[in-house]
C-alpha cells in the first residue's frame, strides 16, 4: 500500500520506517528542507537504538521516501498519517494548530478518497475537528481515523515491530478494512487490533500515559515514605510487583518522570477535564508531586555540605530524560542544573548522546566533559540523573582518585547499597537507607 506520513519527528519517523519495513511504500513529508535532504542521504535526525539500520534498509529497498511536497505525496497515497507535534499551550492544553493546518491543506489538495489517520496524541474530539476542517474544503469522500502510538523512547523499534496491541478508532467500515490490511502482518502473528470509536481511541492514549505517570509518582511517594520509616523501596517494589494485578513495570523510583509524553499528556488531560467541568484530582496531585520529586536530591546535597553549595563542583552523569535517547524534554537533569546553578554550584556534565541538545539550550552555563570520569575531576559530589548502561559498573577506585569527595547522589538507584559502602562512598539514593561513609 502507498502511505504518506506528515511530520518526521519521533513518532512520524519511527512509524514511517516501520510501515516501510512491513512492505508498504511510504512517503514522509516535512517542511524542513535541510532535514529532508539529510534523510534522503541516509541521516537519521533522532537517536533511537536500531532505527538507523531499518531506516537505511528501507531507503535502499526503495520503500521509504522523503519530500517537502505534500501534494506530491498525497497524490500517491490512499492513507495519510498525521504525526504532527501537539505541544502544550500556556494553559496546558494541546496545541492543535499544526494538525488543523495540515487538515486544511489536505482538504484543498485531495483529488480522490483518502483515509486520514491521526497518529499524534490529541484530545478527545480531534477526529471530529479534522473531519469538519477537511469537509469544509472538499466534496470528495474521505474518512478520519484515530490510531494512537504507544512507543517507548529507547525501545521504539522493538515496540513498533512487536506492539502489545494496535488501537484503531474508526466509524467507517471501509476505513476499518484498510487499517486492518495495513496491520495484517501484526494480526497474523497474534497481535490484537482493537477497533473502537474515535473518541474512545483518543482517550485511550491519554488515559494510558496518565495512568503510568500516576504509577511512577505513587512509587516515588512510597520511596520517600520508606526513608522516613526505615523501609527499603527495592524490597517493597519487588513485593508489590510480584502481584500480577500490579506488575513490575513502572515501579522504579527516581527523580520524577519527564520526556515528550507523560508531562504533556497529564497536563492536556487535566485541561480537557476542566473544559468539561471535571477535575482530575489524582492527576493534579501527580503533577505537583512530580515537580517536587525531580529536584528532591538538591536539598540533600545542601544538607551534606552544611547548607551552602556555592562554589561546589557537582559532576552530573546523564542529561537525557531517560537512557537510550537524546530527548531532553522535561528532563530532570535540567531542573536540577537550574536549581544547582541558582544556588551557586558549578556543573560538569557528561552524556555522550544528549549533550548536543543541552548545549543548544544552556550554552556555556555548564561544562561538558568528554567522558564520565573526566566529569569527576576535582568534583565535590557526583549526581546521577540518567540510568545509562555505561554508569552501571563504574570503576569506583578511579572515581575516588578523581573526586575531591567520595560522595554520590543517585537519582536512579543504580547500585546495590553494599557497592558504594564497600568502596567507602557516601551514597544517597531514593527510598533506601543512606550510606553514611564520610572519608
Amino acid at each position: 500500500m502507498n502511505i504518506t506520513i506528515v511530520g518526521t519527528g519521533y513518532v512520524g519517523l519511527v512509524t514511517g520506517t516501520t510501515l516501510a519495513e512491513l512492505g508498504n511504500s511510504v512517503y514522509c513529508v516535512d517542511i524542513d528542507e535541510k532535514k529532508v535532504e539529510g534523510m534522503k542521504n541516509g541521516i537519521v535526525p533522532i537517536y533511537e537504538p536500531n532505527l538507523e539500520e531499518m531506516f537505511l534498509r528501507n531507503i535502499q529497498s526503495e520503500r521509504l521516501f522523503f519530500t517537502t511536497n505534500l501534494k506530491e505525496a498525497l497524490d500517491k497515497s490512499e492513507v495519510i498519517y498525521l504525526a504532527l507535534p501537539t505541544p502544550p499551550g500556556e494553559d496546558g492544553s494541546a496545541d492543535l494548530s499544526y494538525v488543523i493546518q495540515v487538515a486544511n491543506d489536505i482538504g484543498a489538495m485531495m483529488t480522490d478518497y483518502k483515509v486520514i489517520v491521526n497518529k499524534s496524541t490529541v484530545p478527545v474530539g480531534t477526529a471530529d475537528r479534522v473531519r469538519e476542517v477537511i469537509a469544509s474544503k472538499t466534496n470528495i469522500p474521505f474518512d478520519v481515523v484515530s490510531n494512537p502510538e504507544f512507543l517507548r523512547e529507547g525501545f521504539a523499534v522493538e515496540d513498533s515491530m512487536n506492539p502489545s496491541r494496535v488501537v484503531v478508532g474508526a466509524s467507517s467500515e471501509k476505513a476499518k478494512s484498510i487499517m486492518a490490511q495495513i496491520y495484517q502482518p501484526f494480526t497474523n502473528t497474534g497481535i490484537p487490533i482493537i477497533f473502537m470509536d474515535e473518541k474512545s481511541s483518543e482517550l485511550t492514549k491519554y488515559a494510558s500515559n496518565s495512568f503510568l505517570a500516576v504509577k511512577i509518582t505513587f512509587m516515588n511517594e512510597i520511596a520517600n515514605y520508606c526513608e522516613k520509616v526505615g523501609a527499603d523501596v527495592d524490597k517493597v517494589r519487588l513485593g508489590m510487583g510480584s502481584d500480577d494485578r500490579i506488575g513490575q513495570r513502572f515501579l522504579f523510583p527516581g527523580i520524577g518522570y519527564g520526556g515528550s509524553c507523560f508531562p504533556k499528556d497529564v497536563k492536556a488531560l487535566i485541561k480537557s477535564g476542566i473544559q468539561e467541568d471535571f477535575n482530575f484530582l489524582i492527576l493534579e496531585a501527580t503533577e505537583r508531586v512530580n515537580t517536587t520529586q525531580k529536584v528532591i536530591l538538591v536539598s540533600e546535597i545542601e544538607k551534606y555540605f552544611g547548607g551552602n553549595i556555592s562554589g561546589k563542583k557537582i559532576a552530573m552523569w546523564g542529561l537525557a530524560f531517560k537512557a537510550n535517547t537524546d530527548d531532553i524534554r522535561e528532563a530532570s537533569s535540567l531542573d536540577n542544573i537550574a536549581l544547582l546553578l541558582e544556588k551557586g554550584a558549578k556543573i560538569a556534565a557528561y552524556d555522550a548522546v544528549a549533550e548536543s541538545n543541552v548545549k543548544k539550550l544552556l550554552g556555556d552555563k555548564i561544562h561538558y566533559a568528554k567522558g564520565m570520569y573526566d566529569a569527576l575531576e576535582d568534583a565535590d559530589a557526583l549526581f546521577i540523573a540518567t540510568e545509562w548502561p555505561e554508569f552501571k559498573n563504574p570503576n569506583f577506585e578511579l572515581m575516588a582518585k578523581k573526586m575531591k569527595n567520595k560522595v554520590i547522589f543517585d537519582g536512579r538507584n543504580m547500585y546495590p547499597l553494599e557497592t558504594p559502602e564497600q568502596n567507602g562512598f557516601y551514597y544517597k539514593s531514593i527510598g533506601r537507607k543512606t550510606i553514611e561513609n564520610r572519608k
